[in-house]
């Protein structure tokens, strides 16, 4: 299964987009990232793994390539990013609650995001 995040703009050093949780009824999220360490677009592994920065369980996209460490997290300014990306409260509550859900009931099925380059 794959949460998708469309780039979509960029406005000085912060680059928007949108993610979509596949739940029953799809939810759209505004996302940030920072230019100048964006991680290369592509299909990566999503997992819940313990962030030591922020010292709990952290939506952590995995295999990116000469990376290690990379969050979904809160965020409002690029600054807030070295190649995480930013969502608000709201997003990151379902993305945890969705990640949670599928790794309960999908023990041989891997859940990813699709990172799509800025159009």
């Amino acid at each position: 299964m794959k949460i998708q995040l469309t780039r979509e703009r960029v406005q000085g050093n912060a680059l928007t987009g949108k993610i979509v949780l596949p739940f029953e009824t799809p939810l759209t999220y505004e996302t940030l990232e920072n230019v100048e360490f964006l991680i290369p677009a592509g299909t990566y592994p999503l997992k819940m793994t313990w962030s030591p920065k922020f010292r709990k369980m952290m939506p952590e996209i995995c295999d990116v390539p000469d990376r290690e460490g990379i969050r979904i997290h809160l965020g409002t300014k690029p600054e807030h990013s070295e190649g995480c990306i930013l969502v608000n409260n709201e997003a990151l509550t379902n993305l945890k609650i969705f990640i949670e859900q599928f790794e309960k009931w999908n023990d041989n099925d891997e859940l990813e995001i699709e990172i799509k380059e800025l159009s």
